[in-house]
């Protein structure tokens, strides 16, 4: 069977076990339905339509993403070589946004190896990949946001106790109301990167 991301097809028949629906594959995926319906539009998961309108995606290519992030939370030890800066890693869905942090962080007299991801599905591969020391991250993004990303690991044994800081545009009630955990230290944006230094220095002089 040719399978489309967007495109109505005329089945007319199907393995049920192959395919699930879109609120099946967001539970088992841990994101939203809408970012199941966007991941599908995009191409990123396989489905079709069926003649009432209902998408099926194919059960392979939702294994093949838990699979992905099953291996990032993991780590694989082979990319955790030494290195000589404090690996951060920078999240938000503002291209503009990263490469000025990149352009204030550069300039701090801090040993720091920085890294960027799009989102948090991208941050949890990436945090697979280099174990970084240190998140700093955004919480309003397509996708998988800051605040789900976070529960995944503070759910993971070994992420638990990963150092993270968040910089939002979001007011503190909503923030609250979210269940942000309340030891994670929190700042507004526009980002107050004085504040921001001294609050990385704080969180890797420790370590270095």
């Amino acid at each position: 069977m040719k399978l489309h991301s967007s495109q109505n097809l005329r089945e007319q028949s199907y393995d049920a076990s192959e395919f699930c629906s879109t609120k099946e594959a967001a539970t088992m995926l841990g994101v939203s339905h809408r970012t199941v319906q966007l991941w599908v539009e995009s191409g990123v998961l396989q489905a079709w339509k069926t003649a009432g309108g209902h998408r099926r995606i194919a059960m392979s290519s939702v294994n093949r993403l838990v699979e992905q992030r099953s291996n990032a939370i993991a780590g694989p030890a082979a990319s955790q070589a030494a290195d000589t800066g404090r690996k951060v890693l920078l999240v938000d869905d503002d291209a503009t946004m990263l490469r000025l942090y990149e352009l204030e962080m550069a300039g701090w007299d801090l040993p720091l190896d920085v890294m960027k991801a799009s989102n948090g599905f991208e941050a949890l591969i990436r945090i697979g990949e280099t174990r970084p020391d240190l998140l700093i991250s955004d919480l309003s993004m397509p996708g998988m946001d800051g605040f789900r990303m976070i529960r995944t690991l503070r759910n993971d044994q070994a992420y638990a106790n990963m150092a993270i800081i968040v910089i939002s545009g979001l007011d503190r009630a909503t923030i609250k109301s979210m269940g942000l955990p309340e030891d994670i230290p929190v700042f507004s944006k526009p980002v107050p990167f004085a504040e921001l230094h001294r609050a990385v220095d704080h969180v890797l002089r420790p370590a270095a």
